[in-house]
Order: C-alpha cells, then structure tokens, then sequence
C-alpha cells in the first residue's frame, strides 16, 4: 500500500476529498464516553496539585513541627511530585507492555492507597509516604490518560480531546478549592481534604474495567480484531475501511522495528528532535511558575497582605475558576489557531502577568494596601493568560509527536521531565522567596519564561490537524531534508 498526504485518513487533503467522513465531537458519544472516562485521571491530578494548597495551612495547625519548617512544608507538597516522577517514567513502559488500560488500572489502585494513608496519618512524615503514594498513581496517570485519549481520537478533533483531560486537571484544581472551603469549619479539616479523591480514583477504576483497550495498541500487538471493533464505533465504514487499511500497513511496518531496543531510541535523529520539543515543553511548563501558583496560592495571597486562611482560600479559588474556564478556551483555540500560535500569545501574557507579581511584591512594604490587590490581579492575568496556551499545548504535543512503537516511552520520559521540573519548583519556591523576597523570585521566573518563548519560537512545529504519519513526516523533514533519497543514505550511514 502506497501512502500519499491525501490517502491519509484524517489528514486536511483526505478530509477535503470526503467532507462526510469528518468526525465532530458532539456527535459521537462513544469517543466523548471514553475521553469522560480516561480523563479522570486528569481530575486526580489536578485534584492532588490543588487541595494540599488548602490543606497545608490546617496541616501547620496540627503539626508543630510543620508549622515551623520551611523545609517540612515544601517536602510535604513536593513529595507528590517526587511519587510522580517515579510514577511517570515506570509508567511509559507500563504502558507499552501492558496497555493503556492496565496503567490507568494501577494508576487509580496506587492512588487509592495513598489518598487513605495521607488521610489518617498521624504525623508528617506518614504524611509524606501517602504524598509519595498519590504521586505515583498519579505519574502514571499523568503519561496515560493523553495517550489514550490521543491514540483513540480522530486527528481532525485530537486537540480538543486530548485538552480535556488538561480540563479536567483545572477542573480538579477548581473543586480542590471548593472542598478546601467546605470542610474548614468541619473537625478533621484536612484530613477529609485529602480523603475525597478515593471518590473519583475507585469510579474511574470501576468504569475502565468496561472500557476498551486503544485501538493503536491493539494493533502493535496484532489484536486486529479487537482494534477493529473499537474503531467501528468511531468512524463510518468508509472511512473505517480506509483506517484499518492505514494501522494495518503501520503494523506489518512497525513489527519490522520490533528489534529496536528501547536504550536504542535516541539513536533516531528524529526521535531526538521530537523529545527536545516534547520534553522542552513539559519543562517550561513548569518552570514559568504555574505550580507555583497552584500549590502556594493562598500562601502567595496571605504574603500579600491577606492574613485570613479563609479569604485565602476564597480569593485562590477564584484564581482556580479562572485556570478552569481558560481551558475551556485553549479546548476550542487548540485546533482552530494551532498548537505553537496559542503557546506564543500565552507565554506573552505570563511574561507581562509575572512583572505585575514582581512589582506589586516589590512595593509590599508600602503602606498602600493597593499593591496586595495588584498581587491577586497578577495571579488572575498569570492564571488566565497560562490555562489556555501552557496548560493544554504541552500535553497535546507530546500526545502525538512520537512514533507508535516509541509513543508510552517517551512519553513517559517526558512527563518524568515535567515531574522533575515540578519537584525542583515546589522544593525551593519557599526558600528562595525568603532568601532573595518574593518580587526578585517572580521577576526570574518571568525571564525563564522570556526563555520559554524563544524555545517555543525556534523549536517547537505546528501539529495541528495533522495525523500521526503526517508529524512523523514533518520530523524526518526536520532531520533529514525533503529529499528522500538524502535520508535513506544518512540514516545508513548513521546505522553503519
């Protein structure tokens, strides 16, 4: 079978020739079903970045020791991240070996064990070992839930799907904050804060025991008749003809590379370029502050001057409601202004929203209580300019810039990026706030993010609307050139 551009399916030229056999969001409940599903992992993700915000400040109530260490706090918060950086890159074999469906499975038991030691431990540092848990049940589901989603999503709407799951981690910072207000007056305060994602862990766990596995991971393992299934009830016969076709020849093309060792992977020039993009991504993502901002909010708006915990927790979920509906807007601009346009203008308005943080901290001292509100302004335009382009874009890109046989591997590796990332911001935000004073830390975050866009600019291609063949295409442009004949010969040569 030759493949061309245009006998793709789902490429812009096959939808083009057959405008029928594009598939719409709303008017697919099988693909909307498993997308709702898969992205409860999200919820649990967003759910553990946002509570223990909230929680820590009743957790410093309880605990002496907590209350008087820098040290104590910032490990308590990042002990997730660390949970998840293991979490993420056991993930990506897990993934590989056993299936997209499997992962998400452990993932939610992992989670469920750590959400009930967190909430009755009777010390920090029992404490620590439920955070390390969560962590890890949610690093797994950090790599899979995009995955999944992507592998199972027609290209035309892939960016939107696969968004939602960064809908649902807002989502699940937002009703973090919810439950942080609900339970402050009620005894346990913290404990139950921790508790509830058992909640959504043990349905997501029921629910995936119904669903099916992904169709592309099916295929690698020559389970045709199974993908074919689950693809009947997302496409047309057409066009389902015309795909089965496509994974078919992928498959028989894909089994030839079987002997690629995993330790082999970068030895792809293309492969390298992908992960320099993908990975790049994940750790600005991180590093331009947006964890920052979510695990410390009601800390960063008592530093502004807002000593109540309750008024901070208040006005921190408001930020949270305005990350939650500016994915909304990233869902709708991800696959109408494109993947790097979108990353662009965000990474513009945090730069700007980080200099307001920076100056309204730097005139803390003043008596005038108008820069304390110039600091929750900046954590609003931060949070509202972030959600729909550096939230969304990272994920999308690294759902679906990987070859198949390498796709859970480095994604894996990827989130393991985002992970460490995350830690190494959630271990010294605090203490380096209180070396160098909160102005100066905003002030050098915002020039990472300067950083961030002219990595953007330079390294990162636009995706949108591709299929998966066609961004594989564009690496080995990338790589090699246009000229075919040239890549055969490099790549020889560079086997040789």
């Amino acid at each position: 079978m030759t493949i061309t551009v245009h006998s793709i399916p789902g490429s812009s030229g096959y939808l083009e020739i057959y405008p029928e056999r594009k598939v719409s969001i709303f008017k697919n409940p099988y693909i909307l079903g498993l997308t709702a599903v898969a992205s409860i992992g999200g919820l649990l993700f967003g759910y553990d970045t946002g509570v223990i915000s909230g929680a820590l400040l009743y957790i410093k109530d309880d605990f002496q020791s907590v209350r008087h260490s820098n040290f104590l706090q910032e490990t308590i918060v990042s002990m997730a991240g660390a949970g998840a950086i293991v979490g993420a890159a056991a993930g990506g074999w897990i993934n590989d070996a056993y299936g997209r469906k499997k992962a998400t499975i452990v993932a939610d038991v992992v989670f469920t064990v750590g959400a009930i030691v967190m909430a009755a431990a009777p010390d920090p540092y029992i404490l620590i070992l439920g955070r390390v848990l969560v962590g890890l049940g949610v690093g797994v589901a950090s790599v899979t839930a995009p995955v999944y989603i992507a592998e199972s999503s027609p290209s035309e709407i892939r960016g939107a799907l696969v968004s939602t799951n960064v809908l649902m981690i807002t989502g699940g910072q937002f009703l973090s904050y919810l439950i942080n207000l609900a339970f402050t007056q009620v005894p346990g305060t913290w404990r139950w804060m921790l508790g509830v994602s058992v909640v959504p862990a043990v349905v997501q766990l029921f629910l995936m025991l119904f669903l099916p596995e992904s169709p592309r991971w099916l295929f690698s393992k020559n389970r045709k008749e199974e993908a074919i299934t689950v693809l009947a009830n997302i496409y047309d016969f057409d066009r389902l003809e015309d795909e089965v076709a496509l994974l078919t020849t992928q498959s028989e093309q894909d089994h030839q590379k079987r002997d690629i060792r995993y330790l082999d992977v970068f030895k792809s020039k293309e492969i390298r370029l992908a992960f320099l993009a993908g990975a790049g991504l994940q750790a600005f993502q991180q590093f331009t502050g947006i964890n920052t901002v979510m695990y410390y909010s009601p800390t960063i708006v008592q530093m502004a001057g807002f000593h109540s915990n309750e008024l901070a927790l208040l006005l921190s979920l408001v930020v949270a409601g305005l990350n939650a509906a500016g994915t909304v807007l990233g869902i709708y601009l991800i696959d109408h202004a494109g993947r790097k346009k979108l990353a662009l203008c965000s990474l513009g308005g945090v730069i700007a929203s980080l200099i307001i943080l920076a100056l309204s901290f730097f005139n803390q001292s003043s008596a005038n209580g108008l820069y304390g509100w110039l600091a929750v302004l900046g954590l609003a335009l931060y949070i509202a300019f972030f959600s729909p382009g550096m939230g969304t874009v990272p994920w999308t890109v690294n759902s679906e810039i990987y070859p198949e046989e390498f796709r859970g591997l480095c994604g894996g590796m990827s989130a393991t990026v985002n992970w460490v990332s995350n830690l190494i911001v959630a271990q010294s935000f605090l203490s380096v706030a209180a070396a160098l004073g909160t102005g100066p830390t905003f002030l050098i975050i915002a020039i990472i993010a300067v950083l961030a866009f002219l990595f953007v600019l330079v390294y990162v291609p636009e995706t949108k609307g591709l299929t998966f063949d066609e961004v594989e295409m564009l690496w080995k442009e990338r790589a090699w050139g246009k000229n075919p004949d040239a890549q055969s010969l490099l790549q020889r040569e560079h086997r040789s």
